[in-house]
């Protein structure tokens, strides 16, 4: 199982490796696998003649990571995100720019609509800006995305419906940004649109 640790971007201290020793990092992205961790933990030194920390700092606490054998899970962040479900017969059938700008409407309309709720806030945070994730899926047509958006209203699942005015089409619905645990079983049924 991969464990992804997001990064901030000012150099506070991040993770204490052992006693007197903190790893300080800014913008970047670290994936490994605890077993690649594991082996870390045996072969690595941390050293750092840029930061705060001396050139020889202190070999890794073996007590501090998961071991290769280890059955318990580290704790992972869930990772928020926004569902963009798109209708696949307008996908077919209208140009691709105006099937990807109902897209953005309803993206947009789900963030701006939510802008002060804790997820939406966080999703669109100046550390995480530029690293959003959205899913994005289809449905047959109309009827599929007008049950999809009653299931999300029962299920207090907040969205966007987006209806193409004057038309008066349902064209797609966005989700505002969720825990991924919360929300994907919603959409486990539908495929990745391509």
């Amino acid at each position: 199982m991969a464990c992804t640790i997001s990064i901030i971007t000012s150099c506070r201290p991040l993770l204490c490796l052992s006693s007197g020793s903190n790893l300080a990092l800014s913008s970047a992205r670290i994936r490994a696998t605890a077993t690649q961790v594991s082996l870390w933990n045996r072969t690595s030194r941390i050293r750092s003649s840029s930061m705060s920390q001396p050139a020889s700092a202190s070999p890794i606490d073996s007590n501090s990571l998961p071991s290769q054998n280890d059955t318990s899970q580290p704790e992972i962040a869930d990772v928020l995100v926004q569902y963009v479900v798109l209708r696949r017969d307008l996908i077919d059938t209208w140009p691709l720019g105006s099937v990807v700008t109902q897209g953005c409407h309803a993206s947009v309309s789900a963030i701006w609509s939510n802008k002060d709720d804790p997820h939406t806030v966080d999703y669109c945070s100046p550390e995480k800006i530029d690293s959003m994730h959205k899913v994005t899926l289809e449905v047959k047509g109309e009827p599929q995305i007008l049950n999809l958006s009653e299931k999300l209203t029962s299920g207090g699942i907040v969205h966007k419906l987006w209806i193409e005015q004057p038309e008066n089409i349902p064209t797609c619905l966005a989700t505002k940004p969720y825990p991924k645990s919360v929300v994907s079983s919603y959409f486990k049924k539908l495929k990745l649109c391509k």
